[in-house]
């Protein structure tokens, strides 16, 4: 059986070769998109520098500030111990059993349960929890899903999430870009096309065209499966800070059910919500989902228990929520 040391580990390394094959595409990108506006190996090259330096200011970005940009965006204000004492407490019960330092909290007005974290690091971190989470959910429950956001923290998911979406997003910009320019203009000149060069140059276009269509499909299903692995071994992280799956099995069941829309949700947060706030309204195809299902996520925290798997109606009645 893998340990739980085991899987971080295998997590770290997996958020590793996700930011390399980003990147990786990013340069792909760069390259083909230069020799398709020069027609020669030396403007790709410096197409592949521009590339790589704008993701690199983009990951900077996000760094410094990214976490702050998702807080706004999702309407989230911050909260003192004054406002909530009972959930600083649980807040500060999970830093503590996670050996972090106490995150920042907030809270989104919103009726629908969820819960997220963001930031750079343990000790810029912020948790941001609904409304509707403190008034549908007991404490148990409430211990469940701040353990998991808070192994979020501890296990640094939070800042793989900042960098890759930025990364993955810049990737979308440039296939935005490429495939607008070259209806355009035509990708290039006529007299381009009576160069020598010119079938090359058509060439390059028509791969480039190709990878602008596959790049974006093909780094947000890496992104999907690593953050589906994440989504695991935060519910078994949570387990072990809480001693308790039943809290958090009841959370996930109550959340994923819930009739109330998140009204504040988009395509580029969803993916940090402990349940997908889109899925279970139509807003995401499995596919491309950030989580896994609910019924499974269930499931291996009854394993952890020894307790049966859920039943076929149970199943049923959880199919396609995540």
């Amino acid at each position: 059986m893998v340990s739980l040391y085991d899987q971080e580990a295998t997590n770290r390394r997996n958020s590793a070769l996700l930011v390399f094959l980003v990147m990786l595409v990013f340069a792909l990108f760069g390259y083909v998109i230069g020799y398709a506006l020069t027609g020669d190996s030396a403007g790709a090259t410096v197409a592949v520098a521009i590339a790589l330096g704008l993701s690199v200011m983009s990951a900077i970005g996000s760094y410094f500030g990214g976490d702050q940009i998702v807080l706004k965006s999702s309407q989230a204000q911050e909260l003192t111990r004054r406002q909530f004492p009972a959930l600083f407490d649980v807040v500060e019960e999970m830093a503590t059993a996670a050996g972090t330092p106490m995150p920042r909290v907030y809270f989104i007005d919103d009726p629908s349960p969820n819960a997220f974290a963001t930031g750079r690091d343990p000790e810029h971190a912020s948790i941001a929890i609904t409304t509707g989470l403190l008034r549908k959910l007991d404490r148990e429950e409430l211990q469940g899903v701040i353990g998991h956001e808070m192994s979020h923290v501890r296990n640094y998911d939070i800042r793989f999430s900042l960098l890759v979406g930025v990364l993955v997003g810049g990737i979308s910009l440039l296939a935005q870009f490429f495939v607008r320019w070259t209806f355009w203009f035509g990708g290039g000149s006529q007299r381009d096309n009576r160069d020598n060069g010119g079938l090359i140059k058509l060439i390059f276009l028509l791969v480039g065209l190709v990878l602008s269509i596959l790049a974006p499909v093909f780094t947000a299903l890496v992104q999907m499966a690593v953050s589906r692995q994440r989504e695991y071994l935060a519910d078994a992280s949570s387990v072990e800070l809480t001693r308790n799956p039943y809290g958090l099995e009841r959370a996930l069941a109550k959340i994923a059910s819930d009739p109330e829309p998140l009204s504040v949700s988009n395509g580029a947060t969803q993916h940090m919500y402990i349940v997908n706030p889109l899925k279970k309204f139509g807003g995401t195809s499995a596919l491309f989902s950030t989580h896994p299902p609910i019924a499974d996520r269930i499931d291996r925290l009854r394993q952890l228990t020894g307790d049966a798997p859920l039943d076929g109606r149970a199943v049923t009645a959880l199919a396609g929520l995540q």
